[in-house]
């Protein structure tokens, strides 16, 4: 054993020979890329007592353009739908599944959770207010995922009627369609903005190929076509329509592409799937190297922990690049030389928070984690109280931990809560999942 990690042997005799490695591969890969682009991408300066905190998408239509490559979170959503139809049953509790699913997601954001609440009790007394307040902003920003993730998988019971490849077209289609109607009410009538959020049903589409993916019902010859078709529908929306290039959110979009997701995303995440889909027969076989499948069922292990820990550990190393006079911004001196210096603090960093507390997202948490044994209208319930958990999430995400948004995550922690009380009796811990699970 090494900090705490198996061998590759180890990793090896754990993992199970019909186990779909490229799935898990993915699904590392596209955190490991979200990382990544928020280090590079992030851009902040202090001036005049306000911490101005941007990126660097505002400043190159390049940039934005690189975010066609670089979005690659509808491939977890994919990846994650795939991975749950192994545990999926028709014949299980619809809450009992979920509980299941969420007890592992959630159990690193209570951590972090703690963390923030008590980072933030002590940065309002030594920060100014404008810089407080751009902090506390962005420090649950990034839990949109989770609560988009969250109800993508209490969709199980639909996705899992993707059984053959008209069905999978059909709900795509039903589903691209709902959300270009949706943008065409907000494009003209600003008073109808808030429809938008039905828009998070295109988080779907990943989940429907996930799903697809999974029973064999595409294959690399006909996804490859597929995906050219629909990235030269994509580029007519934005050379044609009201689309924004960039496909993450930034200042000055008429229509965010993002929150809410727009047609132009829709289109991407089928364009994303059909291209992985395709490309799964060469990531299967690069997946099948010992080390290659030792560094990933390591990363999966600590997933949420590298996805969570990153954004406290890139605040901070801006928050001290700043208040030193070595702002990351554009346009100021040594730019270049401040990115790699950041870049390398963020590498370093984020692996010592990933070993440190990578045990607390595998470790039962008392309280939290017990037996859940629930059945017929209970069961029902604790799914509608973890729904209402990703929906508080999701509205949390424009505030973070400050106004409205403390009321939305009192909301979700009390969905938490009352979903475990009803899902089962607390119990002596389960032992850790295996490290490839």
């Amino acid at each position: 054993m090494t900090l705490g990690f198996p061998t590759p042997a180890e990793v090896a005799a754990q993992t199970s020979p019909d186990r779909d490695r490229a799935i898990d591969v993915i699904r590392i890969g596209s955190l490991l890329g979200v990382v990544l682009g928020h280090t590079v991408m992030a851009t902040s300066i202090i001036a005049d007592g306000v911490l101005h905190w941007d990126n660097l998408l505002t400043t190159s239509v390049i940039f934005q353009a690189a975010t066609w490559i670089f979005q690659i979170m509808p491939l977890f959503f994919f990846a994650g739908a795939a991975a749950s139809m192994a545990s999926w049953r028709a014949d299980a509790g619809w809450g009992q599944w979920l509980m299941k699913r969420c007890t592992r997601l959630f159990r690193p954001v209570f951590y972090y959770l703690t963390f923030w609440a008590v980072a933030l009790t002590v940065l309002r007394q030594v920060l100014p207010p404008h810089v407080y307040d751009p902090v506390a902003g962005v420090s649950t920003q990034l839990l949109w995922f989770l609560g988009a993730y969250v109800l993508m998988l209490a969709a199980m019971p639909l996705l899992a009627r993707i059984t053959t490849t008209r069905r999978l077209v059909a709900g795509v289609a039903a589903v691209y369609l709902l959300v270009a109607a949706v943008d065409a009410i907000r494009i003209t009538n600003e008073g109808w903005q808030a429809l938008g959020y039905l828009n998070l049903a295109a988080w779907l589409i990943p989940g429907m190929f996930g799903v697809a993916y999974r029973r064999g019902l595409l294959q690399s010859a006909t996804t490859l076509p597929a995906a050219m078709a629909m990235l030269a529908v994509n580029v007519a929306l934005v050379a044609a329509g009201p689309y924004s290039l960039s496909l993450v959110g930034i200042e000055g979009q008429r229509l965010t592409n993002m929150a809410p997701p727009s047609l132009l995303l829709a289109g991407h995440a089928i364009m994303m799937c059909c291209l992985i889909i395709a490309a799964m027969p060469a990531i299967s076989r690069w997946a099948r190297r010992p080390r290659v499948w030792w560094l990933t069922a390591i990363g999966n292990s600590g997933a949420m922990t590298l996805y969570l820990w990153h954004m406290p550990a890139l605040l901070g190393i801006h928050l001290l690049f700043d208040t030193t006079g070595h702002p990351r911004y554009p346009g100021q001196p040594d730019f270049l030389a401040i990115s790699v210096a950041q870049l390398l603090l963020m590498v370093g960093l984020v692996a010592v928070l990933f070993v440190a507390l990578r045990p607390l997202e595998n470790n039962p948490l008392p309280g939290w984690d017990g037996p859940i044994a629930v059945t017929g209208a209970r069961s029902v319930a604790v799914g509608i109280l973890l729904c209402a958990a990703g929906v508080a999430t999701l509205a949390s995400v424009k505030w973070g931990l400050k106004n409205e948004g403390l009321y939305c995550m009192a909301v979700m922690l009390a969905a938490l809560v009352a979903a475990r009380t009803i899902s089962g009796s607390h119990s002596r811990a389960r032992l850790p999942e295996q490290i490839a699970g």
